[in-house]
Protein backbone atom coordinates (compact mmCIF):
# COMPACT_ATOMS: atom_id res chain seq x y z
CA UNK A 1 0.00 0.00 0.00
CA UNK A 2 1.00 3.52 -1.00
CA UNK A 3 0.46 7.06 0.95
CA UNK A 4 1.73 10.41 -1.12
CA UNK A 5 1.97 13.75 0.61
CA UNK A 6 2.69 16.08 -1.57
CA UNK A 7 2.15 19.82 -2.37
CA UNK A 8 -0.44 19.29 -4.83
CA UNK A 9 -2.52 16.82 -2.64
CA UNK A 10 -2.60 13.56 -1.58
CA UNK A 11 -2.46 10.51 -3.30
CA UNK A 12 -2.66 6.90 -2.36
CA UNK A 13 -3.60 3.16 -3.06
CA UNK A 14 -6.91 2.36 -1.81
CA UNK A 15 -7.20 0.38 1.56
CA UNK A 16 -4.79 -1.01 3.84
CA UNK A 17 -3.47 0.48 7.38
CA UNK A 18 -4.36 4.46 8.03
CA UNK A 19 -0.84 6.21 7.24
CA UNK A 20 0.25 3.33 4.82
CA UNK A 21 -2.67 4.02 2.09
CA UNK A 22 -5.75 6.39 1.19
CA UNK A 23 -8.13 4.74 3.71
CA UNK A 24 -10.80 6.22 5.35
CA UNK A 25 -9.21 7.83 8.05
CA UNK A 26 -6.46 9.94 5.48
CA UNK A 27 -9.48 10.49 3.51
CA UNK A 28 -11.52 12.42 6.04
CA UNK A 29 -8.08 13.59 7.98
CA UNK A 30 -6.53 15.93 4.98
CA UNK A 31 -9.81 16.95 4.16
CA UNK A 32 -10.13 18.44 7.31
CA UNK A 33 -6.57 20.08 6.92
CA UNK A 34 -6.97 21.25 3.68
CA UNK A 35 -10.47 22.59 4.50
CA UNK A 36 -9.48 24.13 7.80
CA UNK A 37 -7.02 26.00 5.59
CA UNK A 38 -8.97 27.61 3.17
CA UNK A 39 -11.10 28.63 5.99
CA UNK A 40 -8.17 30.30 7.62
CA UNK A 41 -6.50 31.93 4.05
CA UNK A 42 -9.68 32.58 3.01
CA UNK A 43 -12.45 33.00 5.42
CA UNK A 44 -14.94 31.46 2.65
CA UNK A 45 -16.48 28.46 3.63
CA UNK A 46 -17.39 27.60 0.27
CA UNK A 47 -15.70 24.47 -1.44
CA UNK A 48 -16.19 23.04 -5.14
CA UNK A 49 -15.97 19.42 -5.34
CA UNK A 50 -15.56 16.50 -8.75
CA UNK A 51 -14.22 13.50 -9.39
CA UNK A 52 -13.77 11.12 -12.23
CA UNK A 53 -15.08 7.84 -12.42
CA UNK A 54 -13.00 5.21 -10.54
CA UNK A 55 -14.25 2.51 -8.55
CA UNK A 56 -13.58 4.38 -5.36
CA UNK A 57 -14.69 7.54 -6.00
CA UNK A 58 -17.93 7.45 -4.53
CA UNK A 59 -16.89 6.41 -1.21
CA UNK A 60 -13.84 8.93 -1.18
CA UNK A 61 -16.15 11.76 -2.10
CA UNK A 62 -18.94 11.26 0.75
CA UNK A 63 -15.81 10.93 3.32
CA UNK A 64 -15.32 14.00 1.65
CA UNK A 65 -18.28 16.05 1.45
CA UNK A 66 -19.14 14.63 5.13
CA UNK A 67 -15.82 15.99 6.43
CA UNK A 68 -15.96 19.62 4.75
CA UNK A 69 -19.66 19.96 5.80
CA UNK A 70 -18.68 19.09 9.32
CA UNK A 71 -16.12 22.18 9.56
CA UNK A 72 -19.01 24.31 8.47
CA UNK A 73 -18.18 24.51 4.61
CA UNK A 74 -20.93 24.31 1.50
CA UNK A 75 -19.84 22.10 -0.82
CA UNK A 76 -20.52 22.25 -4.56
CA UNK A 77 -20.79 19.12 -5.88
CA UNK A 78 -20.44 18.39 -9.03
CA UNK A 79 -20.45 15.21 -9.31
CA UNK A 80 -18.10 12.94 -12.62
CA UNK A 81 -16.35 15.87 -13.71
CA UNK A 82 -13.04 16.47 -14.92
CA UNK A 83 -9.90 18.23 -13.43
CA UNK A 84 -10.18 20.99 -16.04
CA UNK A 85 -13.92 21.61 -15.03
CA UNK A 86 -13.39 21.82 -11.59
CA UNK A 87 -10.68 24.43 -12.15
CA UNK A 88 -13.71 26.40 -14.12
CA UNK A 89 -15.63 25.94 -11.66
CA UNK A 90 -14.31 27.11 -8.42
CA UNK A 91 -13.71 31.05 -9.86
CA UNK A 92 -17.37 30.69 -11.23
CA UNK A 93 -19.01 30.05 -8.04
CA UNK A 94 -16.47 32.11 -5.98
CA UNK A 95 -15.19 29.81 -3.77
CA UNK A 96 -12.31 29.23 -1.71
CA UNK A 97 -11.05 26.48 -3.29
CA UNK A 98 -11.76 23.07 -4.77
CA UNK A 99 -11.10 18.96 -4.89
CA UNK A 100 -10.90 16.86 -7.82
CA UNK A 101 -10.90 13.34 -6.52
CA UNK A 102 -8.79 11.87 -9.34
CA UNK A 103 -5.13 9.73 -9.45
CA UNK A 104 -4.81 11.12 -13.45
CA UNK A 105 -3.62 8.39 -15.17
CA UNK A 106 -2.50 5.67 -12.10
CA UNK A 107 -4.24 2.78 -11.84
CA UNK A 108 -7.81 1.63 -10.49
CA UNK A 109 -6.15 0.98 -7.25
CA UNK A 110 -5.11 4.54 -6.96
CA UNK A 111 -7.29 7.94 -5.69
CA UNK A 112 -5.87 11.03 -4.74
CA UNK A 113 -7.28 14.79 -3.19
CA UNK A 114 -5.91 17.20 -5.80
CA UNK A 115 -6.17 20.88 -4.07
CA UNK A 116 -7.21 24.02 -5.70
CA UNK A 117 -6.90 27.65 -4.67
CA UNK A 118 -9.39 30.36 -4.74
CA UNK A 119 -8.17 31.01 -8.15
CA UNK A 120 -9.07 27.49 -9.35
CA UNK A 121 -5.40 26.80 -9.75
CA UNK A 122 -2.96 23.87 -7.81
CA UNK A 123 -2.53 25.28 -4.49
CA UNK A 124 1.29 26.93 -4.02
CA UNK A 125 4.63 24.63 -2.70
CA UNK A 126 3.74 26.83 1.08
CA UNK A 127 0.66 26.52 0.62
CA UNK A 128 0.67 22.67 0.26
CA UNK A 129 2.98 22.72 3.35
CA UNK A 130 0.80 24.07 5.44
CA UNK A 131 -2.01 21.64 4.38
CA UNK A 132 0.21 19.31 5.23
CA UNK A 133 1.38 20.66 9.10
CA UNK A 134 -2.17 21.22 9.92
CA UNK A 135 -2.95 17.81 9.19
CA UNK A 136 0.22 16.61 11.26
CA UNK A 137 -1.08 18.36 14.27
CA UNK A 138 -4.45 17.74 13.54
CA UNK A 139 -5.44 21.36 14.15
CA UNK A 140 -9.34 21.22 13.06
CA UNK A 141 -12.01 22.68 14.49
CA UNK A 142 -15.21 21.62 13.53
CA UNK A 143 -18.68 23.01 13.51
CA UNK A 144 -21.78 22.71 15.80
CA UNK A 145 -25.09 21.15 14.64
CA UNK A 146 -26.87 24.37 13.90
CA UNK A 147 -23.52 25.44 11.49
CA UNK A 148 -23.13 22.43 9.67
CA UNK A 149 -22.24 22.70 5.86
CA UNK A 150 -25.00 22.68 3.26
CA UNK A 151 -24.15 19.95 0.17
CA UNK A 152 -25.10 21.73 -3.42
CA UNK A 153 -25.26 19.36 -6.28
CA UNK A 154 -24.64 21.23 -9.50
CA UNK A 155 -24.75 19.32 -12.79
CA UNK A 156 -24.28 22.50 -14.95
CA UNK A 157 -20.84 22.43 -15.42
CA UNK A 158 -20.34 20.14 -18.32
CA UNK A 159 -22.17 22.60 -20.82
CA UNK A 160 -20.52 25.90 -18.94
CA UNK A 161 -17.25 24.34 -19.77
CA UNK A 162 -18.07 23.31 -23.06
CA UNK A 163 -19.84 27.09 -23.80
CA UNK A 164 -16.75 28.94 -22.34
CA UNK A 165 -14.64 26.76 -25.08
CA UNK A 166 -16.95 27.48 -27.92
CA UNK A 167 -16.68 31.61 -26.75
CA UNK A 168 -13.05 31.40 -27.47
CA UNK A 169 -11.86 33.61 -30.57
CA UNK A 170 -9.69 30.72 -31.50
CA UNK A 171 -12.18 27.88 -31.66
CA UNK A 172 -13.68 28.28 -34.68
CA UNK A 173 -17.00 25.78 -34.91
CA UNK A 174 -17.55 26.14 -38.69
CA UNK A 175 -14.23 25.54 -39.73
CA UNK A 176 -14.38 21.92 -37.68
CA UNK A 177 -18.19 21.08 -38.91
CA UNK A 178 -17.06 22.09 -42.66
CA UNK A 179 -14.05 19.68 -42.24
CA UNK A 180 -16.58 16.87 -41.55
CA UNK A 181 -14.13 15.18 -39.42
CA UNK A 182 -14.68 11.31 -38.78
CA UNK A 183 -13.06 10.66 -35.14
CA UNK A 184 -12.06 7.72 -32.98
CA UNK A 185 -12.11 8.46 -28.95
CA UNK A 186 -10.77 6.45 -26.34
CA UNK A 187 -11.96 7.85 -22.83
CA UNK A 188 -10.68 4.74 -20.71
CA UNK A 189 -14.11 4.35 -19.09
CA UNK A 190 -14.02 7.29 -17.00
CA UNK A 191 -15.68 11.02 -17.13
CA UNK A 192 -14.15 11.63 -20.59
CA UNK A 193 -16.71 9.48 -21.70
CA UNK A 194 -19.23 12.17 -20.76
CA UNK A 195 -17.24 14.89 -21.90
CA UNK A 196 -15.99 14.58 -24.65
CA UNK A 197 -18.07 12.91 -26.96
CA UNK A 198 -20.65 16.18 -25.64
CA UNK A 199 -17.82 18.32 -26.90
CA UNK A 200 -17.37 17.17 -30.38
CA UNK A 201 -21.25 17.37 -30.85
CA UNK A 202 -21.32 20.86 -29.61
CA UNK A 203 -18.31 21.45 -32.47
CA UNK A 204 -20.32 20.12 -34.97
CA UNK A 205 -18.76 16.72 -35.30
CA UNK A 206 -21.45 14.18 -36.89
CA UNK A 207 -18.89 10.89 -37.06
CA UNK A 208 -17.96 9.64 -33.89
CA UNK A 209 -16.65 6.02 -33.13
CA UNK A 210 -16.62 5.67 -29.14
CA UNK A 211 -14.48 2.81 -27.38
CA UNK A 212 -14.86 3.04 -23.36
CA UNK A 213 -16.73 5.74 -22.67
CA UNK A 214 -18.77 4.60 -20.24
CA UNK A 215 -18.07 5.79 -17.06
CA UNK A 216 -17.41 3.19 -14.74
CA UNK A 217 -14.18 3.40 -13.43
CA UNK A 218 -12.99 -0.04 -15.14
CA UNK A 219 -10.18 0.87 -17.35
CA UNK A 220 -9.92 -1.17 -20.09
CA UNK A 221 -6.10 -0.93 -19.80
CA UNK A 222 -3.42 1.19 -18.26
CA UNK A 223 -4.94 4.49 -18.32
CA UNK A 224 -1.88 6.54 -18.96
CA UNK A 225 -2.11 8.02 -22.90
CA UNK A 226 1.15 5.94 -24.09
CA UNK A 227 1.94 4.70 -27.22
CA UNK A 228 1.70 0.83 -25.91
CA UNK A 229 -1.83 1.29 -24.37
CA UNK A 230 -3.29 3.00 -27.35
CA UNK A 231 -3.00 -0.10 -30.10
CA UNK A 232 -6.65 -0.50 -30.23
CA UNK A 233 -7.50 2.81 -31.20
CA UNK A 234 -4.87 2.78 -33.38
CA UNK A 235 -6.75 -0.72 -34.84
CA UNK A 236 -10.24 1.16 -35.18
CA UNK A 237 -9.24 4.68 -36.45
CA UNK A 238 -7.53 1.98 -39.16
CA UNK A 239 -10.51 0.14 -39.68
CA UNK A 240 -13.61 2.85 -39.73
CA UNK A 241 -11.46 5.00 -42.30
CA UNK A 242 -11.28 7.73 -39.27
CA UNK A 243 -9.67 11.30 -39.73
CA UNK A 244 -7.68 10.84 -36.27
CA UNK A 245 -8.19 9.37 -33.01
CA UNK A 246 -8.48 11.20 -29.67
CA UNK A 247 -7.42 9.53 -26.71
CA UNK A 248 -7.86 11.55 -22.59
CA UNK A 249 -6.35 10.03 -19.18
CA UNK A 250 -9.24 9.16 -16.62
CA UNK A 251 -9.52 13.03 -15.39
CA UNK A 252 -9.27 14.66 -18.93
CA UNK A 253 -6.23 16.91 -18.16
CA UNK A 254 -3.91 14.54 -20.84
CA UNK A 255 -4.09 14.83 -24.46
CA UNK A 256 -2.61 12.95 -27.25
CA UNK A 257 -3.96 12.08 -31.02
CA UNK A 258 -3.50 8.97 -33.36
CA UNK A 259 -2.80 9.94 -36.89
CA UNK A 260 -5.35 8.09 -39.70
CA UNK A 261 -2.86 5.55 -40.15
CA UNK A 262 -2.93 4.35 -36.67
CA UNK A 263 0.54 5.80 -36.08
CA UNK A 264 0.88 8.21 -32.72
CA UNK A 265 1.10 11.90 -33.16
CA UNK A 266 2.98 11.88 -30.31
CA UNK A 267 2.00 12.97 -26.52
CA UNK A 268 5.22 15.65 -26.60
CA UNK A 269 3.32 17.23 -29.84
CA UNK A 270 0.30 17.76 -28.41
CA UNK A 271 1.34 20.97 -27.18
CA UNK A 272 3.72 22.02 -30.41
CA UNK A 273 1.05 21.26 -32.24
CA UNK A 274 -1.51 23.51 -30.39
CA UNK A 275 1.24 26.28 -29.31
CA UNK A 276 1.96 26.34 -33.25
CA UNK A 277 -1.69 27.56 -33.84
CA UNK A 278 -1.89 29.62 -31.25
CA UNK A 279 1.54 31.94 -31.85
CA UNK A 280 0.38 32.27 -35.22
CA UNK A 281 -2.98 34.06 -34.17
CA UNK A 282 -1.43 35.49 -30.70
CA UNK A 283 2.05 36.22 -30.85
CA UNK A 284 3.45 36.06 -28.13
CA UNK A 285 5.68 33.56 -25.48
CA UNK A 286 5.53 30.12 -24.35
CA UNK A 287 6.58 27.92 -21.90
CA UNK A 288 6.82 24.07 -20.83
CA UNK A 289 9.03 21.77 -17.90
CA UNK A 290 12.73 21.65 -18.80
CA UNK A 291 11.85 17.68 -19.41
CA UNK A 292 9.59 18.23 -22.87
CA UNK A 293 11.00 18.33 -26.00
CA UNK A 294 13.12 21.02 -27.78
CA UNK A 295 10.08 21.34 -30.82
CA UNK A 296 8.49 23.76 -28.76
CA UNK A 297 10.67 26.41 -28.40
CA UNK A 298 11.70 26.11 -32.37
CA UNK A 299 8.05 26.67 -33.54
CA UNK A 300 7.81 29.30 -30.79
CA UNK A 301 10.95 30.84 -31.81
CA UNK A 302 9.75 30.27 -35.70
CA UNK A 303 6.61 32.81 -34.30
CA UNK A 304 8.71 35.79 -33.27
CA UNK A 305 8.46 34.64 -29.63
CA UNK A 306 10.38 33.30 -26.97
CA UNK A 307 10.31 29.98 -25.16
CA UNK A 308 11.14 29.91 -21.53
CA UNK A 309 11.57 26.38 -19.47
CA UNK A 310 10.04 25.67 -15.80
CA UNK A 311 10.44 22.98 -13.12
CA UNK A 312 8.80 19.98 -14.05
CA UNK A 313 5.15 20.37 -12.30
CA UNK A 314 2.24 22.17 -13.40
CA UNK A 315 2.43 24.73 -10.38
CA UNK A 316 6.11 25.25 -11.46
CA UNK A 317 4.56 25.74 -15.44
CA UNK A 318 2.43 28.22 -14.54
CA UNK A 319 4.15 30.39 -11.99
CA UNK A 320 6.78 30.57 -15.19
CA UNK A 321 3.78 31.13 -17.61
CA UNK A 322 2.52 34.14 -15.57
CA UNK A 323 5.78 35.99 -15.15
CA UNK A 324 6.59 35.73 -18.66
CA UNK A 325 2.97 36.64 -19.95
CA UNK A 326 3.35 33.27 -22.01
CA UNK A 327 -0.14 32.62 -24.25
CA UNK A 328 0.44 29.16 -24.27
CA UNK A 329 2.17 26.68 -22.35
CA UNK A 330 2.02 23.20 -20.79
CA UNK A 331 3.68 19.75 -20.41
CA UNK A 332 4.91 17.06 -22.74
CA UNK A 333 2.76 14.60 -21.09
CA UNK A 334 -0.30 16.47 -23.71
CA UNK A 335 -0.89 18.40 -21.11
CA UNK A 336 -2.09 21.96 -22.89
CA UNK A 337 -2.37 25.54 -20.50
CA UNK A 338 -4.46 28.10 -22.52
CA UNK A 339 -4.60 31.15 -20.10
CA UNK A 340 -7.05 32.71 -22.16
CA UNK A 341 -9.27 30.24 -20.32
CA UNK A 342 -7.57 29.46 -17.37
CA UNK A 343 -4.39 28.19 -15.72
CA UNK A 344 -4.81 24.75 -15.91
CA UNK A 345 -3.78 21.75 -18.08
CA UNK A 346 -6.84 21.07 -20.31
CA UNK A 347 -7.88 17.90 -22.87
CA UNK A 348 -11.07 19.82 -23.68
CA UNK A 349 -9.48 23.24 -24.90
CA UNK A 350 -6.63 21.29 -26.58
CA UNK A 351 -9.23 19.23 -28.62
CA UNK A 352 -10.76 22.54 -29.94
CA UNK A 353 -7.45 24.30 -30.43
CA UNK A 354 -6.48 21.36 -32.28
CA UNK A 355 -9.16 20.11 -34.34
CA UNK A 356 -9.51 24.04 -35.30
CA UNK A 357 -5.88 24.17 -36.67
CA UNK A 358 -5.87 20.78 -38.37
CA UNK A 359 -9.27 22.26 -39.91
CA UNK A 360 -7.93 25.03 -41.40
CA UNK A 361 -4.13 23.07 -42.12
CA UNK A 362 -6.50 21.51 -44.61
CA UNK A 363 -4.35 18.23 -45.13
CA UNK A 364 -4.28 14.80 -43.13
CA UNK A 365 -3.24 14.73 -39.29
CA UNK A 366 -0.06 12.58 -40.28
CA UNK A 367 1.34 15.83 -42.66
CA UNK A 368 0.24 18.37 -39.77
CA UNK A 369 3.12 16.22 -37.52
CA UNK A 370 5.55 15.91 -40.29
CA UNK A 371 5.91 20.21 -40.84
CA UNK A 372 6.91 20.00 -37.05
CA UNK A 373 11.11 19.36 -36.32
CA UNK A 374 11.47 16.06 -35.89
CA UNK A 375 12.94 14.96 -32.21
CA UNK A 376 13.09 11.69 -30.22
CA UNK A 377 13.83 11.91 -26.22
CA UNK A 378 14.74 8.79 -24.46
CA UNK A 379 13.91 8.01 -20.77
CA UNK A 380 16.71 5.94 -18.41
CA UNK A 381 17.20 5.99 -14.77
CA UNK A 382 20.06 5.17 -12.52
CA UNK A 383 19.41 3.38 -9.30
CA UNK A 384 21.79 4.44 -6.27
CA UNK A 385 22.31 4.20 -2.85
CA UNK A 386 19.47 5.68 -0.58
CA UNK A 387 22.73 6.99 1.31
CA UNK A 388 24.13 8.35 -2.21
CA UNK A 389 24.55 12.20 -2.15
CA UNK A 390 22.75 12.64 -5.39
CA UNK A 391 23.00 16.54 -5.41
CA UNK A 392 26.59 16.33 -4.66
CA UNK A 393 26.42 13.69 -7.92
CA UNK A 394 24.59 15.97 -9.58
CA UNK A 395 27.03 19.26 -9.14
CA UNK A 396 30.10 16.86 -10.13
CA UNK A 397 28.21 16.08 -13.50
CA UNK A 398 27.93 19.80 -13.71
CA UNK A 399 31.53 20.63 -13.59
CA UNK A 400 32.61 18.32 -16.28
CA UNK A 401 30.02 20.10 -18.57
CA UNK A 402 31.01 23.39 -17.18
CA UNK A 403 31.55 24.72 -20.98
CA UNK A 404 28.10 23.83 -21.89
CA UNK A 405 24.99 25.49 -21.15
CA UNK A 406 23.29 23.98 -18.44
CA UNK A 407 20.12 25.15 -16.07
CA UNK A 408 20.09 24.16 -12.53
CA UNK A 409 16.54 25.02 -11.58
CA UNK A 410 15.44 21.08 -11.18
CA UNK A 411 17.86 18.77 -11.18
CA UNK A 412 20.75 19.71 -14.41
CA UNK A 413 19.61 19.73 -17.66
CA UNK A 414 23.25 19.93 -19.93
CA UNK A 415 22.31 21.33 -23.55
CA UNK A 416 24.14 20.29 -26.67
CA UNK A 417 23.41 22.81 -29.54
CA UNK A 418 19.83 21.31 -30.09
CA UNK A 419 20.10 18.25 -28.10
CA UNK A 420 19.87 18.15 -24.44
CA UNK A 421 19.67 15.71 -21.37
CA UNK A 422 18.09 16.43 -18.33
CA UNK A 423 19.09 14.56 -14.66
CA UNK A 424 16.69 15.00 -12.12
CA UNK A 425 16.24 13.30 -8.79
CA UNK A 426 13.39 11.35 -7.76
CA UNK A 427 10.89 12.71 -4.91
CA UNK A 428 9.77 8.94 -4.18
CA UNK A 429 12.90 6.59 -4.83
CA UNK A 430 16.75 7.01 -4.97
CA UNK A 431 17.06 6.81 -8.80
CA UNK A 432 17.96 9.49 -10.97
CA UNK A 433 15.87 10.19 -13.71
CA UNK A 434 17.80 11.10 -17.14
CA UNK A 435 15.79 12.46 -19.71
CA UNK A 436 17.72 13.26 -23.29
CA UNK A 437 16.21 14.54 -26.66
CA UNK A 438 17.84 14.51 -30.33
CA UNK A 439 16.50 14.63 -34.02
CA UNK A 440 17.21 10.99 -34.13
CA UNK A 441 16.29 7.82 -31.26
CA UNK A 442 19.70 6.61 -31.73
CA UNK A 443 21.49 9.57 -31.15
CA UNK A 444 19.53 10.14 -28.21
CA UNK A 445 19.92 6.77 -27.00
CA UNK A 446 24.15 7.73 -27.08
CA UNK A 447 23.81 10.55 -24.98
CA UNK A 448 21.95 9.14 -22.67
CA UNK A 449 24.48 6.15 -22.35
CA UNK A 450 27.42 8.46 -21.99
CA UNK A 451 25.87 10.24 -19.42
CA UNK A 452 24.92 7.34 -17.48
CA UNK A 453 28.64 6.42 -17.97
CA UNK A 454 29.93 9.86 -16.50
CA UNK A 455 27.77 9.27 -13.44
CA UNK A 456 29.14 5.28 -13.08
CA UNK A 457 33.12 6.89 -13.63
CA UNK A 458 31.84 9.60 -10.61
CA UNK A 459 30.59 6.86 -8.86
CA UNK A 460 33.75 5.35 -8.88
CA UNK A 461 36.04 8.43 -7.90
CA UNK A 462 33.80 8.92 -5.30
Amino acid sequence: MTLIKSISGIRGTIGGIAGNGLTPIDIVKFTAAYGSWVISKTNNKRIVLGRDARISGEMVNNLVIGTLQGLGIEVIDLGLSTTPTVEIAVPMENAGGGIILTASHNPKQWNALKLLNEKGEFISDADGKDVLEIAEKSEFAFADVDDLGKVISNDTYLQKHIDVILALPLVDVEAIKAANFKIAIDCVNSTGGIFVPALLKALGVETVYELYCEPDGHFPHNPEPLPENLTEIAKVVQSKNADLGIVVDPDVDRLCFVCEDGSMFGEEYTLVAVADYILKNTPGNSVSNLSSTRALRDVTENSGGTYNASAVGEVNVVNKMKATNAVIGGEGNGGIIYPELHYGRDALVGIALFLTHLAKFGKSISLLRKSYPEYYISKNKITLTPEMDIDALLVKVQEKYKNQPNSTIDGLKIEFDKEWVHLRRSNTEPIIRIYSEAGSETVAEGLATKIISDIKEILKLS
